[in-house]
């Protein structure tokens, strides 16, 4: 058997997240199809992460195994491209060692919230409106403690089967596009099922005014998912960038 990394993107409004489900189209499903066509196989992927319905991907990486050696993987990417339709991109397929793991052998994800404040016909589906009130300033000074922040169960799904909620932030921060757009940017280790929504509901709650920096901090400290803001839309949300020691997509 061989390996390969996939390396792709997608505008997750017309899926039901990432992973396959009974009676419900995903981009796994999707790739999964389009791919065993192709190879006349079936055929599975695992991906880096998993994406919650209506959550996109400027970029995902996925492998998979083949007992069929790919000559040319530029003509696999394309034949991909004419049956994946037009929500997801194939940009490369590469050949990595037999252990590689996309999942477990990434050292870090980044993810984008974008966020708009004057109404746009072109910035909706892909951005959050949010108040022109919002204080940034006060947003990143409580961004801030997430990166001092190991358990975050306070914004972790409730009953989610996590075998531990441990998690380490490098960097979270609010950054201004322009006089009315701003992206949240924050990269971690590993990310826990909803986290970053409802990260960035809890921060949307601070520049309200709605908490204070030493409530946010308190809610982190009492480790209960009831206690944070509300999860933000998933249309807003990207995983952005996927990193491996030895992998550049």
């Amino acid at each position: 058997m061989s390996r390969y990394f996939m390396h792709l993107s997608y505008n997750g409004a017309p899926f039901h997240g990432w992973q396959s489900q009974p009676n419900a189209i995903s981009v796994q499903s999707t790739i999964e199809d389009a791919l065993s066509t192709i190879m006349r196989e079936p055929m599975k992927i695992v991906g880096a992460g998993r994406t919650d319905a209506g959550v996109n991907a400027h970029s995902m990486v996925a492998h998979f195994d083949t007992s069929i050696p790919i000559e040319n993987t530029e003509a696999l990417v394309r034949g991909l491209n004419s049956l994946v339709g037009k929500d997801i991109a194939i940009y490369s397929i590469k050949s990595v060692h037999d252990d590689a793991h996309a999942r477990f052998d990434a050292i870090s994800r980044t993810y984008h919230y974008y966020a708009h404040d004057k109404k746009s016909p072109f910035l909706y589906n892909l951005s959050w409106q949010a108040p022109s009130t919002l204080d940034y300033a006060k947003m990143n000074e409580a961004a801030k403690i997430l990166l001092e922040t190991d358990d975050f169960t306070s914004f972790a799904k409730l009953h989610a089967d996590n075998k531990t909620n441990i998690c380490r932030v490098t960097y979270a921060k609010w950054e201004q596009l322009s006089d009315d757009r701003w992206v949240f940017v924050i990269t971690a280790d590993r990310f826990l099922r909803n986290m970053v929504r409802a990260v960035v509901g809890t921060l949307v709650e601070v520049g309200r005014g709605k908490i204070s920096i030493e409530e946010f901090k308190h809610i982190i400290d009492k480790k209960n998912r009831c206690s944070a803001g509300t999860s933000m839309p998933g249309h807003a949300l990207f995983l952005w960038d996927v990193s491996y020691s030895y992998y550049r997509p």
